[in-house]
């Protein structure tokens, strides 16, 4: 029986890194006492397994790993070298990036550009949207686990599931929040948001809280597939957004989700789905259907595991090149 191989990564995004943590391998976050991002340990929201292991940063460089995870420019530009032993930055080494790219949408060059690093995107959006410069790169997309909390949909309302949205504006559809909320009876739930919503929901507990809403709402113009929508698909809640960046690729308009960048055309269809739950259970149906083909936690820990397991083989062969020579 082979080892399980070692990732070192940072705790950037929570719900990321507990699905990241399904696959056959062992994960290793540091922390800090300040607790700054990337450095919280594994915290209390999720319900990470024995798995995802904390290590103090004093002590990162006296650990063996086979793989250094990097999950954002700070990781790549100044932790590596703040907190990894020089044999440590040699390792095979991986990069997630989460979002499409934002100081230009398609000519912006990725801060990577060498073949030492895989580059993974979570979306062909974002990958067909970045310049990815001669870095070696690839798409994982999302996956999600199957709550086991199905779709009830009694509440005659939508949910928004978004994290600061008052403060991050018209990127994340704040506008297009406060047009539709005119018109169809929508709660939001996240951090941070303010007099608009009801606060945050934790992780865990979101199943079961947005189940029993009639739809899900997102208004989000210009970010990565977010993960909420993945589990909401995943439960069988129909989703209704804009079809814009990677959504316009998943959603089969008017079968397993709407999608449109007319608002009045999503506000007609959560009002239509508001009208009739049993249109809004058979779209839900079909966006399940959907989520388990594509979305499935089984087949993104294979990808990720096949793609360790990649980098350090190819690693291997290199250094036993080098030694021949």
């Amino acid at each position: 029986m082979k080892n399980r191989l070692k990732i070192f990564t940072w705790h950037i995004h929570g719900s990321y890194l507990y699905y990241l943590s399904q696959g056959n391998y062992d994960i290793y976050i540091p922390t800090t006492p300040e607790k700054t991002e990337g450095y919280y340990g594994r915290g209390e929201t999720f319900p990470f397994a024995d798995n995802v292991i904390e290590v103090p940063a004093a002590e990162v460089k006296n650990h063996e790993f086979d793989v250094i995870l990097f999950q954002t420019n700070n990781n790549y530009l100044t932790d590596q070298f703040a907190i990894l032993s020089e044999e440590q930055r040699r390792l095979p080494k991986v990069y997630i990036e989460h979002d499409p790219p934002r100081q230009h949408p398609t000519d912006t060059k990725h801060i990577l550009d060498t073949p030492d690093v895989t580059l993974v995107h979570v979306t062909h959006f974002n990958k067909l949207m970045w310049d990815n410069n001669n870095t070696p790169t690839r798409v994982i997309e999302h996956g999600v686990t199957d709550s086991g909390i199905m779709y009830s949909g009694e509440l005659n309302k939508g949910i928004v599931v978004i994290n600061n949205l008052p403060s991050r504006g018209r990127l994340l559809g704040l506008d297009v929040f406060l047009e539709a909320k005119e018109q169809v009876p929508l709660d939001l739930v996240g951090m941070g948001t303010g007099d608009l919503g009801l606060g945050e929901v934790l992780h865990p507990q979101l199943p079961e809280f947005q189940s029993r809403y009639r739809f899900f709402f997102n208004p989000i113009r210009y970010t990565s597939l977010g993960l909420a929508i993945c589990e909401a698909l995943m439960m069988g809640i129909p989703v209704v957004g804009l079809a814009t960046t990677e959504l316009s690729a998943v959603i089969d308009n008017g079968y397993s989700g709407f999608i449109h960048t007319d608002i009045n055309y999503l506000v007609d269809k959560m009002n239509l789905l508001l009208s009739n739950p049993e249109l809004a259970r058979e779209i839900g149906a079909n966006g399940r259907e959907l989520a388990l083909k594509r979305f499935g936690i089984e087949r993104f820990a294979r990808d990720w595991e096949s793609l360790f397991e990649e980098v350090v083989s190819k690693s291997s062969q290199a250094s036993t090149l080098n030694l021949a020579v």
